[in-house]
């Protein structure tokens, strides 16, 4: 006898599949929509192809943003990531001070990003800032406003102190999976602390790694707030990222087409460049 399938569970699934339809598909067509077309108000709007993508494309401002994000993104990798762990290693795994040092790593995370920008403003400044006032005490001209290089140092650092937790986090709860088997066999043999990050350690905690290394870097490739609160994007276009081009072009200048075109282009790289990174990491760790 054929067994009936029970198929009622699906409606159960329905309200996901609406919501998303809401939320994401429906947005993106329409976005989509609009990239193909020269919009002048709600009733005059004229079929243009590809004519968006191609000046967009061609934009020296997107080509100039996106080598920014790109360094921007793989700096604060270098920093966070090596960090993140050395702060994991060093937090406490037992005890009230486990605890009290979770929390502590964790503020950071909690604060929003323009009130993180705010934050880095204010601390940032010459006058009024603890930040400034060391560095000019010290004999370093430092102003984030009218230098380039410090407004970089400024933002960089400002993406360290925010993000840095996540990953710290991350490690902290790949170190405390692994068994207490593993560091009694490193006891028996005498093996050094190197030996046991490098041979234990490091090891367990490849998977961690690729999860906070991906979400870092998809995050500082869309980072918005707080660069645009610290700086504005300047001085002169030098903090101007991807994000901060697309929302002048399409709040700004009401360019809704050449918007909507980058917007879509925004999206491609950030999906390219996540699988690129991820199949990367994942094929060292094959050959491995």
């Amino acid at each position: 006898m054929r067994k009936v399938e029970n198929n009622k569970a699906w409606w159960l699934v329905l309200p996901v599949f609406i919501l998303v339809a809401f939320s994401a598909v429906i947005p993106l067509m329409t976005v989509v929509n609009y990239s193909v077309q020269d919009i002048f108000d709600q009733n005059n709007a004229y079929f243009v192809g590809v004519e968006w993508y191609r000046e967009v494309l061609l934009d020296t401002r997107l080509q100039e943003s996106l080598i920014r994000q790109f360094i921007f993104s793989f700096t604060v990798l270098a920093i966070e990531i090596p960090l993140g762990i050395a702060i994991a290693l060093m937090m406490p795994t037992k005890g009230r001070m486990a605890s009290v040092s979770l929390i502590i790593v964790a503020i950071p995370l909690l604060v929003p990003g323009n009130v993180v920008g705010t934050i880095w403003k204010i601390f940032g400044r010459a006058d009024v800032g603890l930040l400034g006032w060391a560095l000019n005490s010290l004999g370093i001209d430092y102003n984030y406003a009218a230098n380039p290089m410090d407004a970089w140092f400024t933002v960089v650092l400002m993406d360290v102190w925010h993000w840095t937790p996540l990953v710290a986090l991350l490690c902290y709860s790949g170190l405390r999976a692994i068994p207490d088997a593993f560091y009694q066999a490193a006891a028996i043999d005498r093996a050094s602390n190197w030996a046991v990050f490098r041979y234990i350690q490091l090891p367990r905690l490849k998977s961690v790694l690729v999860i906070g290394t991906l979400l870092r870097f998809m995050d500082s490739f869309m980072i918005y707030s707080e660069p645009f609160v610290l700086t504005g994007g300047g001085p002169g276009s030098s903090t101007t990222f991807l994000s901060q081009t697309l929302t002048k072009m399409a709040i700004g200048q009401f360019d809704l087409g050449p918007a909507a075109a980058f917007s879509l282009v925004y999206f491609l790289i950030v999906l390219l460049a996540s699988w690129l990174f991820f199949t990367t990491i994942t094929e060292m760790d094959k050959d491995k």
